[in-house]
């Protein structure tokens, strides 16, 4: 990115009130708030399957990585859940136009340990999950098979604003 302002934030880890906004984390079915969420997919198009994301598609930084698109989807849920590695994840509410610098303030990022999942809102901005501390990372994905279709995105180098986020050692 050249001559447009960065800005930097840390993963924190997962919990249930700081990821409120972008989606739910899944419960135990002994939780008695198990179900209270529905898995959305407007063109009854779910699909299950594992995905990968290296650490080469996307810019490196001294300390992290750069997040420069954010992607969405309007018509589906998605879940999304490390297999092999721990992974960061960017995300934005779902609200957002993503065209300036009070829509880049509301970036966050999260630290997904192996085996534990996210869903995403309809809508929310995402960039990842990108593995931490090796070369790739394996997700199992539930999303609509036809995303490709349906994968707006905010291209925050375009607009003058990367974030770079800054991983732990």
């Amino acid at each position: 990115m050249m001559g447009g302002a960065v800005r930097q934030i840390v993963p924190k880890p997962l919990r249930r009130d700081t990821w409120g906004p972008f989606g739910w984390l899944p419960v135990d079915d002994t939780d008695p708030s198990d179900g209270s969420h529905v898995l959305e997919f407007a063109w009854g198009d779910a699909h299950v399957n594992r995905i990968a994301h290296r650490r080469d598609e996307v810019a490196e930084v001294p300390g992290g990585l750069r997040c420069e698109v954010l992607f969405r989807h309007a018509t589906h849920t998605q879940v999304l859940m490390p297999l092999d590695t721990v992974a960061v994840i960017v995300v934005a509410p779902a609200e957002l136009a993503m065209t300036g610098l009070p829509d880049v303030d509301e970036v966050r990022a999260f630290l997904i340990e192996p085996l534990d999942s996210v869903v995403l809102h309809r809508g929310t901005w995402h960039w990842g999950p990108y593995p931490v501390g090796s070369d790739s990372v394996t997700l199992f994905n539930v999303q609509g098979r036809r995303y490709a279709e349906d994968n707006a995105s905010a291209d925050l180098a375009e607009v003058g604003i990367a974030v770079d986020v800054i991983l732990p050692e």
